[in-house]
């Protein structure tokens, strides 16, 4: 059955590649991005089926207008996917006041403000999908990508408390967990902070983690998220690629033990 679906961050990467193939499929897609052009091949190839609408979800007065143009264009809103975002690569002590700000104002602030403008729509309709694009980073925290996870395990926060909230009146959450893939996620859309060198070896090392080996292939996400948006149950969080599933297993082994370790200090601490 076709389904409204409108996805933010349409321009590149997750986003378009998401975008065509829901076309594909038969449903209606509103795109957004902040550059119209970036929209063009979509609509040439599948007309009146996509709805380009520029946007910058740090806007939130943006936000809402998008939204319900979605809903008067289409007549409804069955799936939202927050998937805009960028990457912010630095220590902690390196990474400046503006570049924080605006990283938080767009991979938190604007997924909260695109959820916000949904939300009655979907309590109306007593149906619909909200589907946050996280990270295994918003589960598992690494060294020079603070911020970044920071980000990601606030989105993850929200939608958990999202889920218990409005799973009553029929909308669905899901948090999409990937590990890393070869988008353009540390590309042009990334920023990177400037450079104290007593830090480079750990950059060093982190970055070589990052290789063909590791990443996974983008085409292969398609099968996956077209599932996840016409399963009757979707789960609430879902990681993306084999290497994120080994990677947050060991650490959250890790974790529980050590919280074993330590339970007779954390039980003592309770009174």
């Amino acid at each position: 059955m076709s389904k409204v679906i409108l996805i933010t961050g349409a321009s590149r990467g997750f986003g378009k590649l998401w975008a065509k193939a829901f076309l594909e499929a038969g449903n209606k897609v509103v795109a957004t991005a902040r550059n119209l052009t970036d929209l063009e091949d979509l609509v040439a190839a599948f007309g009146n089926s996509v709805l380009p609408l520029q946007l910058d979800v740090k806007n939130r007065n943006q936000c809402i207008k998008v939204v319900n143009q979605a809903k008067e264009t289409f007549g409804q809103l069955d799936v939202v996917i927050n998937n805009a975002g960028f990457g912010l690569f630095g220590a902690v002590e390196e990474v400046n006041e503006t570049d924080v700000k605006n990283q938080f104002e767009t991979n938190v602030y604007g997924s909260l403000w695109i959820t916000q403008a949904a939300l009655p729509i979907m309590r109306a309709q007593k149906s619909g999908h909200i589907i946050q694009v996280s990270s295994v980073l918003g589960i598992v925290s690494i060294p020079t990508m603070s911020v970044y996870n920071a980000t990601k395990f606030a989105v993850e926060a929200i939608m958990e408390a999202l889920s218990g909230e409005v799973n009553h009146l029929g909308i669905k959450t899901t948090l999409i967990e990937p590990n890393a893939y070869g988008t353009d996620f540390g590309g042009d859309s990334a920023l990177h902070s400037g450079s104290i060198s007593i830090y480079d070896d750990v950059k060093n090392a982190v970055f070589a983690s990052f290789n063909e080996d590791t990443s996974g292939d983008p085409l292969a996400t398609i099968p996956a998220i077209l599932e996840i948006v016409n399963t009757e149950n979707p789960p609430l969080r879902v990681i993306f690629g084999k290497v994120g599933f080994i990677f947050a297993s060991e650490v959250y082994a890790k974790r529980l033990a050590e919280w074993e370790a330590w339970k007779d200090f954390s039980i003592a601490a309770h009174k």
